[in-house]
C-alpha cells in the first residue's frame, strides 16, 4: 500500500510579512541580536579588506584577521519609525489594484513585482504612512492611470515623504506628463493641491507639497524642476543645536538622532585642533562640517547637488557660522583643483561621506597626492561595495602609471553605527592615517 503523502510545508507568508522580510529583514530579532548580526557582518568586511591588502603586499593582518580594531556597533537612539525620508512606489497590488501606493516585493528580473502597502513596516513613521494612504486615495479617484511602465502610458508615479523633528512634513509627487498639454497639467496640479489643502488629504497638514514632471526613473531638480504647489519651499531640522534647511532633493541622513551620535563621534575621531582645516567631501547640506565648525579654523565643503550647496550656505549664515566655504560641482572636478595648489600650512583633515557608488578615482588620487592630509575619515553605508575599491586605492603602494604618488594611508580604527535598525545595513566609519 502506498502511504498518503503528508504536506508538512509551512503556510505561505502573508504579503505584509513578505514586505517586512524584504525591507526590514531583521524585524523579528530582539534589538541586541540585530546589533550582533551587524557586528559580525562588519567583522567579515574588515577581514576581506585585510586579505585584499595582503594581496597588494601590505601587512595588514591584525588580531582576528582584521585590518584594524573593530569597536561594537553603536546603537540607534530610536529603533522604530526612525526614517525621516520614505519613497513609495505606485504599482499593481496583491489584489490587482494598479493604483496601490507602497513598497515593492519581488524583482523585475523575476517579473513578479507586487506593490504592497507599508502600514506595518516598523522603520517608517506613522506620518509617512498617513501621507501615502492619502495619496492612494487621491489617485484612486483620478481619471488618469498610474504609470506602471513608461512606454505603456499612465501618469501617477512615486511619492517621497520627508519629515523633521520640528514637526514639518514635505510631500513630493512624481508625475509622467506623457502627451498632456500645459492646461491639462495645470488641472492635475490644482486638483492635487486642493485635495491636500482642503480635501481629505488636509489631515496630513503638509508644510510643503511639491510636484515633479519626470520622464525618467530618477530626475534631478536641474533636469526637471520641483514645482512648489503649496506651502513653504523648505522644511527645517535641528541637529546638535544647529538649524538646517532641507530642499526636496538634498541629502540628509535618514536617521536624525542616529546622525547626531555619528557626527559627535566623527568630531572626536578628527582630533581637530584650533588651526585644523576640515575638508568635507560629499557634504550634502553641510551637516558634518557645520556641526564641527566650532572645533576647527575652517571648513571646506564639496557637493555635486547645487540645491544642497545653497542649503549649506543658508545653514551656515542662519547659524552664524562664518568659517565655512562650500563648492558646488562633482568632487572629481572640484577637489583636484582645490588640492593641487594647496599651500596652507595648517593641518588638513578629510571627511568623506559618498553615496553607495563610492568616490571617483580622481578624488582618491587628489587626496593621496595632497601630503597635508594625514588623517581621513571614510563614512560608508555599504563598505563591502564600491567603498572597498576606495579603501584599496587609499592604502595601495604608490603607482606612477596611475599618477598615484602620495604616501599610502593605513586603516587604524573601525566603528559601525546602526543608522538603520531592522535592516542588515549600518554606517561604518573607518579612520585612515599616514
Amino acid at each position: 500500500k502506498k502511504r498518503a503523502r503528508v504536506n508538512c510545508s509551512l503556510p505561505e507568508p502573508s504579503w505584509e510579512e513578505r514586505l517586512a522580510n524584504a525591507v526590514t529583514p531583521l524585524w523579528r530579532l530582539p534589538y541586541q541580536e540585530q546589533l550582533q548580526v551587524k557586528y559580525e557582518s562588519q567583522r567579515k568586511i574588515l577581514q576581506t579588506l585585510a586579505s585584499r591588502l595582503e594581496e597588494l603586499g601590505i601587512d595588514a593582518q591584525k588580531p582576528g584577521g582584521l585590518c584594524c580594531p573593530l569597536q561594537p556597533v553603536v546603537p540607534s537612539p530610536i529603533i522604530n519609525g526612525y526614517r525621516n525620508k520614505s519613497t513609495f512606489s505606485v504599482n499593481r497590488g496583491p489584489d490587482g489594484n494598479p493604483k496601490t501606493v507602497g513598497l515593492y516585493v519581488g524583482t523585475g528580473r523575476g517579473r513578479n513585482i507586487v506593490c504592497v502597502k507599508a502600514n506595518h513596516v516598523e522603520n517608517i513613521p506613522s506620518k509617512h504612512k498617513q501621507v501615502a494612504q492619502c495619496y492612494e486615495e487621491f489617485i484612486s479617484h483620478s481619471p488618469l492611470d498610474s504609470c506602471l511602465l513608461f512606454h505603456e502610458g499612465g501618469h501617477w508615479r512615486e511619492l517621497v515623504v520627508r519629515t523633521t523633528s520640528c514637526g514639518h512634513t514635505m510631500a513630493i509627487v512624481t508625475f509622467h506628463p506623457q502627451q498632456l498639454g500645459q492646461e491639462a497639467l495645470a488641472t492635475q496640479k490644482a486638483l492635487l493641491k486642493e485635495f491636500f489643502t482642503c480635501g481629505p488629504g488636509a489631515v496630513c497638514a503638509l508644510t510643503s507639497l511639491y510636484f515633479q514632471e519626470s520622464t525618467m526613473t530618477r530626475c534631478s531638480h536641474e533636469q526637471s524642476p520641483y514645482q512648489l504647489l503649496h506651502g513653504a519651499p523648505h522644511i527645517f531640522e535641528e541637529l546638535l543645536g544647529l538649524k538646517f534647511r532641507i530642499s526636496p532633493d538634498a541629502f540628509f541622513q535618514v536617521n536624525t538622532t542616529g546622525a547626531e551620535v555619528l557626527y559627535q563621534a566623527v568630531g572626536e575621531l578628527c582630533q581637530a585642533s584650533g588651526d585644523t582645516v576640515l575638508l568635507d567631501i560629499c557634504c550634502g547640506t553641510g551637516t558634518i562640517g557645520l556641526s564641527l565648525a566650532h572645533r576647527v579654523s575652517k571648513v571646506i565643503g564639496v557637493e555635486v547637488v547645487e540645491k544642497a550647496i545653497e542649503d549649506a550656505e543658508w545653514n551656515a549664515a542662519c547659524n552664524g557660522i562664518s568659517n565655512c566655504e562650500f563648492h558646488s560641482g562633482k568632487a572629481e572636478a572640484v577637489l583636484p583643483q582645490l588640492l593641487a595648489s594647496w599651500e596652507d600650512g595648517r593641518p588638513l583633515v578629510a571627511v568623506v561621506n559618498p553615496s553607495r557608488a563610492g568616490l571617483h578615482y580622481r578624488v582618491v588620487r587628489a587626496i593621496r597626492n595632497c601630503s597635508s592630509i594625514r588623517r581621513l575619515l571614510y563614512i560608508s553605508c555599504k563598505p563591502e561595495g564600491e567603498a572597498m575599491r576606495n579603501f584599496l586605492e587609499l592604502c595601495c603602494p604608490p603607482d606612477p602609471k596611475k599618477k598615484l604618488a602620495g604616501e599610502p594611508f593605513a586603516p587604524m580604527l573601525a566603528i559601525p553605527f546602526d543608522m538603520f535598525p531592522h535592516t542588515v545595513h549600518c554606517e561604518l566609519v573607518l579612520l585612515f592615517t599616514r
